[in-house]
């Protein structure tokens, strides 16, 4: 079986190889660790193979581990869909939200962060492939809310997230990728810190970034899989 340090060195070899052949720069791509349902000690030891970023899905759970790990100098990101009833909570906990599709939710994660804090950066989720079952917004509502957001004291706008449905044909994964970074483009010309394309994890990857991703979101192939 391998080990994180070694499927870490594997994933960030592949993410150069794939921003070479695609035409991006290198470096361009970040990889964030989906540390979900993952212990304290593989996060620890990913940590010190060189990952800085990791994402969270529950709020309960990342409490935790981010007390326990407060000692190392990670930037946690929320992934997960937000509930009301736990904005205050993230808007503590975590310097970024990928997630926000609402307004009603952007709006409180806003007042409840603290304004001595720097700005909660968040990307707004968009919902690919229709499906009921994910949260998002379509393409045509993802504008409306970014503006509405852009316009809030707490929070700084940053991109785009989506989660689209699997598909097994890569050029399939690069059609629908390939709409969130039109959106994503005709954005940048209108909201200043707009840099981030959060898509891609660890079936897909490869076609995000040929697409554009500037983030990509990697669980069961860092860490193997989940208990």
């Amino acid at each position: 079986m391998s080990s994180i340090p070694d499927n870490i060195s594997k994933i960030i070899e592949q993410i150069h190889a794939f921003e070479q052949r695609y035409d991006r720069v290198r470096g361009a791509v970040t990889l964030l660790g989906v540390s979900k349902k993952q212990s304290t000690a593989a996060i620890r030891e990913a940590y010190e193979a060189g990952i800085r970023n990791f994402g969270e899905n529950y709020v309960q759970e990342a409490e935790s581990k981010i007390q326990q790990l407060s000692s190392l100098e990670i930037c946690w990101h929320f992934i997960g869909p937000v509930q009301s009833n736990k904005t205050r909570a993230i808007a503590g906990l975590f310097s970024w939200v990928h997630s926000v599709d609402r307004v009603k939710i952007a709006r409180r994660l806003s007042e409840q962060r603290n304004p001595s804090e720097q700005p909660l950066n968040v990307c707004v989720q968009v919902n690919l492939s229709g499906e009921f079952s994910k949260s998002g917004v379509g393409l045509i509502e993802a504008k409306k809310l970014c503006g509405q957001i852009n316009n809030m004291e707490n929070l700084c706008l940053r991109g785009l997230m989506a989660i689209p449905a699997p598909q097994e044909d890569f050029q399939d994964q690069c059609r629908t990728f390939h709409e969130l970074a039109t959106l994503f483009h005709e954005l940048q010309a209108l909201f200043p810190r707009f840099d981030t394309l959060s898509m891609g994890m660890s079936g897909d990857y490869e076609a995000a970034i040929a697409e554009g991703s500037t983030m990509v979101r990697i669980g069961s192939a860092l860490f193997g899989p989940r208990d």
